[in-house]
């Protein structure tokens, strides 16, 4: 596994980490708790999330301790992590301090196996704004074409990893920032609109979440890595846009 210096190096790189020294210091929790499938990824996702909280001037912690979830601790952060994190990770008194934690308008990110988890828990999956269903199998190559406010907007880049489907389309529910071209591919089930990132408003607080994320490889991607980085900012309440 590559080591998280080649991934630092890219991102100071890309977005100049120096032109952001002068915003205050905010916090990032990366909480990467599984009770179910483990992703091989994970620690490169940490590398990552760090990565692209450092340049954005903020400061990550990574955590698998649900015990972090306690209001007075969640007080700390900007913004909550679940880099594909999957089945029940939190327990009533956690779920309760993660829902105060958004309503006082804090934000969250997920990641891949984060529409995995949690599925007893309807606020959550509201969270989120979709639920796991099931993937085609393996990795495979699609297209990722971004969009925004529901037209396309910029160029698709090539994409390699396993693609998600979801209980239903969530875009009725969000503002689609991505989608994936399930033509080009085995296995899809949403058919021609596959929204494969996305962001809302909720709850008093912001969510976005990308479905990608699971093979190592993506997380040296600059598309994917500009990507989470405006759903950093988004979350964070930086950015108005995702």
């Amino acid at each position: 596994m590559r080591t998280a210096l080649p991934l630092a190096l890219l991102l100071v790189s890309l977005f100049g980490a120096a032109a952001h020294a002068a915003m205050p210091a905010e916090r990032v929790l990366v909480f990467t708790r599984t009770e179910q499938f483990r992703h091989d990824s994970i620690p490169t996702a940490i590398a990552t999330l760090r990565a692209v909280a450092a340049a954005e001037g903020m400061s990550a912690d990574a955590s698998e301790a649900a015990t972090d979830f306690t209001p007075s601790n969640l007080a700390r952060y900007r913004v909550v992590v679940f880099a594909s994190t999957t089945g029940d990770v939190l327990d009533d008194a956690q779920q309760a301090a993660l829902e105060g934690f958004i309503r006082a308008g804090g934000g969250f990110v997920g990641v891949h196996a984060a529409a995995d988890t949690e599925y007893d828990w309807p606020w959550y999956g509201q969270l989120v704004g979709a639920w796991f269903q099931v993937h085609p199998p393996g990795l495979q190559d699609s297209r990722v074409q971004p969009e925004r406010k529901g037209r396309a907007r910029g160029k698709a880049w090539p994409i390699r990893d396993e693609l998600y489907n979801y209980r239903d389309n969530p875009r009725p529910r969000v503002q689609v920032v991505a989608t994936v071209d399930e033509s080009l591919y085995r296995g899809g089930t949403l058919g021609a609109d596959h929204p494969i990132t996305w962001c809302h408003a909720f709850d008093g607080g912001r969510s976005w979440y990308t479905g990608l994320g699971h093979d190592e490889a993506v997380y040296r991607d600059p598309n994917f890595i500009a990507q989470v980085r405006q759903g950093l900012r988004y979350a964070a309440g930086r950015s108005k846009r995702c």
